[in-house]
């Protein structure tokens, strides 16, 4: 009888932590919008979103992405689609494409929230009644929630079928920059915090660590170059889990 093989026992708790993400972002979405914060910038109200990528910031000098590997609801649902298309991604050229979306998107918040005087209350329910996202009351001037958040399930999901493994994580994720600038941060610093470490010197090129990385990196040129450190790693633990060798290893650390 053909034995079926298991994923290692730490990716079977990761996925099923992005399941369970996945299946709260009807309730979740509305946390993560990249529109509210706009509004609630015009008026001078810190919001949930502000609150929310403000965190994704601060935990990142510590534990880098481990929210896009562990948690986000997009993330989960692109892996989850990598049964579709497991293609690696030519993820070079694409990861300006986030930058290019994020830094206007942050300037004209910026210009907002000046012409407002500043930030002057906090409301992280600001324009959120119920605690549910699909449970909120239809906007007339806008589209209702509901399909906000199918438009932005087939765009995420779209992208990663067409293109490859999270290819929306590479192109239009808009709360992956701010843990980007907090791990360049840490790492400028030298503060300990969670990261990869490797030990090329027991690696034998089996390049299982990059066919097992769901964000298309060259993890064994990392290995083998003694540097883990990759803005676009999430910290999955994929390449450590599926190395014969154990020349990868997670470590709470200094130093780049």
């Amino acid at each position: 009888m053909t034995r079926i093989k298991q994923l290692p026992r730490r990716q079977r708790v990761r996925k099923a932590l992005l399941f369970v993400s996945l299946l709260l972002f009807p309730v979740t979405l509305y946390y993560f919008s990249p529109v509210i914060i706009v509004e609630s910038a015009a008026q001078g109200i810190i919001n949930a979103s502000f609150i929310v990528f403000g965190l994704m910031f601060i935990a990142a000098l510590f534990v880098g992405r481990l929210w896009c590997g562990w948690a986000c609801p997009a993330g989960g649902l692109q892996e989850f689609g990598a049964a579709i298309n497991n293609k690696p991604l030519q993820r070079r050229r694409f990861d300006w494409i986030k930058w290019a979306i994020w830094t206007p998107w942050m300037a004209l918040i910026a210009v907002l929230v000046t012409r407002a005087g500043g930030y002057q209350a906090i409301d992280p329910f600001y324009h959120f009644e119920g605690g549910v996202t699909l449970a909120l009351p239809v906007d007339p001037a806008g589209p209702p929630w509901y399909m906000i958040y199918y438009l932005i399930v087939l765009l995420f999901l779209g992208l990663a079928l067409i293109f490859g493994r999270r290819a929306s994580c590479h192109t239009i994720c808009w709360m992956a920059p701010f843990m980007i600038i907090g791990r360049r941060l840490r790492n400028l610093w030298r503060w300990p915090a969670l990261r990869l470490r490797a030990t090329p010197e027991q690696c034998v090129d089996c390049l299982a660590c990059t066919r097992n990385c769901p964000m298309s990196l060259e993890v064994n040129r990392m290995v083998r170059a003694g540097d883990m450190e990759e803005d676009e790693c999430i910290l999955c633990g994929a390449c450590v889990d599926g190395c014969p060798k154990d020349a990868i290893r997670f470590s709470f650390s200094a130093g780049r």
